[in-house]
Parts: C-alpha cells; sequence; structure tokens
C-alpha cells in the first residue's frame, strides 16, 4: 500500500483547503499515510484579468493538475466539481464523489439588501453566464459586469464600491468560514446551480488500484449519482462555461430523484426548462430524457446563438 499521498490542487485558498480538507478525511481511515499537497497555478488562475470564456473555460482550472496525474507527479487531484468539463482525458477518471456541501448560489452585498430591495440599475459582480442570465431574468434592470479571483479578491472588489453585490458559491464561503458575509442565500426556484455545484471530487489514473483503495471511503454514493446526472446533461448539451446552462439533481426521498435544467439566453430573456422525476437507479436516464426534451424546446439553438455572441 502507499505511504505517502499526493494530492495535485490549485494554489488558491479554497483549493488548499478543499484538497487539506480531503486528505484529513482520508488520514481518518488511514491514518499510517503521509499526505502531501502539490500546489499548482493553473492557466485559469493566470489569466484572471480576461473573461473564462475567453481563454477557454472552466477546464483551464484542471488542466494543469490533470497533467501533474499523467505524468505521475500527483497521484490524485481535489476539485470543485463545478470546474470539472464534461469529458475527462484518456487515462483519468473522477473516482470518488465527496458529500455534497451546500448547492446554492450567495448574494452578498455591501448594505443589508436582498435581490428584491437592491435598488436599480445595481452594479453586481459576476463572470458567470449561469447566474447572470438567471440574475437578469429576475431583475433585468440590473447592471452584469465581469468579477474574477479568489473569495477574498472578489470580497475585497465589493468592499472597496467597485460593485453593489456580488455572486458566490454558498459552498466556498462556508468552506472559508466566511458565511456571515452571506445577505441572501439564492434558492433554486431563483437560481439553479451549475452541474456539480458544492461537491468535491477526487480525479485519479484510472489502472490505480491502490489509490482507488485509499479514496474509496470518501465516496458519497447520492452525491455521486446526482453529479453524474448533472454531468450527463451537461455533456450531452456541450456543456461549458460558454453558455448559461443550469442542472441540479436531488434527491426527494430515499429512492427518488428530481433533475431540473435550464438553458437560457445570457439577458435572461429566453429560458428553456425541463423537469424529470423518477426512481434513484433510473439517474441515467431521467437525464438522457432531461436533455432531450431540452434539445426538442431548441436547447441547441440557444446553445449556438450564446456561442455566436462571445
Amino acid at each position: 500500500m502507499t505511504k505517502i499521498l499526493r494530492i495535485a490542487t490549485r494554489k488558491s485558498p479554497l483549493a488548499l483547503w478543499q484538497a487539506e480538507h480531503v486528505g484529513n478525511m482520508i488520514k481518518q481511515h488511514w491514518p499510517d499515510l503521509t499526505i502531501e499537497l502539490v500546489p499548482m497555478l493553473t492557466s485559469g488562475d493566470r489569466f484572471l484579468k480576461d473573461k473564462l470564456q475567453s481563454i477557454g473555460g472552466k477546464g483551464l482550472f484542471v488542466k494543469e493538475l490533470e497533467e501533474a496525474l499523467l505524468d505521475n507527479r500527483a497521484d490524485v487531484a481535489v476539485h470543485s466539481m463545478k470546474d470539472v468539463p464534461a469529458a475527462l482525458p484518456a487515462g483519468l477518471e473522477l473516482a470518488t464523489i465527496c458529500k455534497r456541501d451546500n448547492p446554492f448560489d450567495a448574494l452578498v452585498t455591501r448594505d443589508s439588501f436582498n435581490l428584491e430591495t437592491l435598488p436599480l440599475q445595481s452594479i453586481i459582480g459576476t463572470t458567470s453566464l449561469r447566474r447572470q442570465a438567471q440574475l437578469l431574468a429576475i431583475r433585468p434592470d440590473l447592471i452584469i459586469k465581469p468579477l474574477r479571483g479568489n473569495i477574498q479578491t472578489r470580497l475585497n472588489k465589493l468592499n472597496n464600491g467597485d460593485f453593489d453585490a456580488i455572486l458566490l458559491a454558498v459552498a466556498g464561503l462556508q468552506r472559508m468560514n466566511l458565511q456571515e458575509q452571506i445577505n441572501e442565500i439564492l434558492n433554486d426556484k431563483i437560481m439553479l446551480p451549475a452541474c456539480g455545484q458544492g461537491a468535491l471530487g477526487i480525479e485519479c489514473r484510472v489502472a490505480d488500484n491502490n489509490i482507488h483503495q485509499l479514496i474509496a471511503p470518501l465516496n458519497d454514493s447520492l452525491t455521486a449519482t446526482c453529479v453524474y446526472a448533472e454531468r450527463q446533461v451537461n455533456a450531452i448539451l456541450g456543456g461549458s462555461c460558454h453558455i448559461p446552462l443550469a442542472v441540479y439533481c436531488y434527491a426527494v426521498n430515499a429512492h427518488q430523484l428530481v433533475l431540473r435544467a435550464k438553458v437560457m439566453t445570457t439577458d435572461g430573456q429566453t429560458i428553456i426548462a425541463d423537469s424529470q422525476s423518477g426512481n434513484i437507479n433510473e439517474a441515467v436516464s431521467l437525464a438522457d430524457k432531461c436533455a432531450e426534451n431540452l434539445i426538442n424546446q431548441g436547447a441547441l439553438q440557444l446553445i449556438a446563438q450564446a456561442h455566436d455572441h462571445l
């Protein structure tokens, strides 16, 4: 059995926290294991001033970590699942999906406003087309401006007066112990989450049975079922951060799942939506049916339009 486990991670404070958190959970099952973090600067981190869409999308946050796995410079990589593209490089797999934390988005404002009470034409910071579209669907008066950087950088820009409010993932704020910054948690009726949001995934080499054994106890089967269903919808629709796509799967009881998805125009004025529910064992077919219904309603045309506007 391996004595040292090398975890590839981005260098941001949140990514380091997540890698350390996963390392600590692994050590609870294998106390004699030594955990080593392998922090890396990814392309996505290097090009912070650019819009994510214009520099190649969210795969830029995992590319270098995956190269480290393929080159055997690391044994596993820990990712926020919403950063992981639909297709993985040959030889790698998502072997473990950890129990999901809060999947929703948070509105953080300088004053004690919520989405309803924000003044007309407030400036909102987000680079996510999914967040932008759903926000403008409810409040078309709001002015959306791009905002990138780690959580603290974004909060600093808000506090410096660059924005009236910003949107961040609840899970990230909670992990950084910044939950008191949240003015409003936007539930899925207001803002459907991104594919995989709130879940951490562990990627490793396909043939690495030793490593699979070490990380297997961290897999949460319900979270994994839901996240894989979301990723299936995402994959069929060619999902990337280039398109405003929201998809969220959750259990209503021990046996039943609900899967909801939306494809939107960036101004939020056109929304194509579908909802499926069924047995937990039917997750993949629910995803297929959901994607098929969205396509039948014209989702691929909306996606093509979104690409044309980049």
